[in-house]
Parts: C-alpha cells; structure tokens; sequence
C-alpha cells in the first residue's frame, strides 16, 4: 500500500505535532522542515508551504516555538524555529492522546477473524 497520505484527515489534525516532532532535534527553517517531514513519511505526505506557514504561526503565538533570524546564506537570511519547554510539553501530550486514540480507534475497527470468514 503505497498510497499518498495527502488528503488524510488523520494526518492533517496532527500537523502541528509532526512540525513539533522534527523541531525535538534541531532548530530548523521552513524548507528544510518539509524536507524531513517528507524524509520521515518516505515520500508518502508532502506538506504543503502554506500549511507550515500558518502552523508556524500558530505554534509561536501559543508559545510552543520560537522563531530567530540565522546568518545571511548565498540565498539570504532564514527564519529558524526553535522548540519551547511548553512546544515538549504539547508534543508529550498529543503523543500521549494519539497511543490512546489508535488503541481505541484498532479495538473499534478489527474485525476478528472468523467473523470475518463468515
């Protein structure tokens, strides 16, 4: 099953967590965040410019990063962004949610195996 995960809604509602996840390593500008992201889901979810535009923005309003200027390149200065203490916080918890949620969402939707065979 090597189908793009584009237009998932699963994916889409935890945009901002993947964002968070790349920045737990490494402070990281907008392009090179959708490279690992696209890196990380080998090639299956491409995020697109304008969706990271606004998570950032959304993220650094609530205070989850932080955004600083790096030295001028041969294409100009970059915007990086930085993880908070409170950015950790929400990555834990949404992480937390999700194990909760997909353990919930597979018990929901197996269907054992004979009932299966019918």
């Amino acid at each position: 099953m090597d189908e793009s995960l584009q237009n998932s809604d699963l994916v889409r509602g935890s945009i901002d967590t993947i964002i968070l996840s790349v920045l737990l390593t490494n402070d990281n500008y907008g392009y090179q965040i959708i490279k690992e992201i696209d890196k990380k889901s080998q090639n299956r979810f491409e995020l697109k410019e304008p969706t990271l535009y606004s998570s950032l923005r959304r993220l650094e309003k609530q205070k989850m990063i932080e955004s600083y200027w790096g030295e001028e390149t041969q294409g100009g200065r970059r915007k990086y962004y930085s993880i908070t203490e409170l950015g950790r916080e929400l990555y834990r918890k949404n992480c937390a949610e999700w194990e909760l949620a997909r353990n919930l969402i597979d018990r929901l939707i197996r269907v054992e195996k004979d009932v299966e065979e019918r």
